[in-house]
């Protein structure tokens, strides 16, 4: 996907305008109403952008979870040693290259005059 090598890291990372903090597999909480995010195509889009360039890991390589009614966190489970990406061709976010794990994703917020809302870059 990319030329550049990945940075690796152990226990929080970020990339854009999403954090990624590990955690201890026995600290995942019940996802119960928690649904798994559908790839599309061969790509897990982990933050989606409005215009188009996402971050996305392959889709083999891990599963995320997401709860309807809090959109600035999610889940992901890395089963094996995955690279995630910005899909953008220029002033790109240096990849990342992700051990298996369990992950907190945590996305930024801005402010709205209807509310906060998560942040797309």
């Amino acid at each position: 996907m990319t030329q550049q090598t990945p940075r690796t890291f152990t226990k929080r990372c970020a990339q854009g305008d999403v954090m990624f903090i590990r955690i201890d597999d026995d600290k995942l909480p019940d996802l119960d109403g928690w649904e798994k995010v559908k790839p599309e195509g061969k790509e897990l889009i982990v933050t989606h952008s409005e215009t188009g360039h996402h971050h996305v890991l392959l889709a083999d390589d891990a599963d995320m979870f997401e709860n309807k009614d809090d959109e600035l966190s999610a889940f992901l489970t890395v089963h094996r040693a995955s690279t995630l990406e910005h899909k953008r061709p220029y002033d790109t976010h240096e990849p990342i290259l992700f051990a298996p794990g369990t992950y907190k994703v945590i996305r930024q917020r801005e402010y709205t005059p209807e509310g906060y809302r998560r942040v797309m870059d």
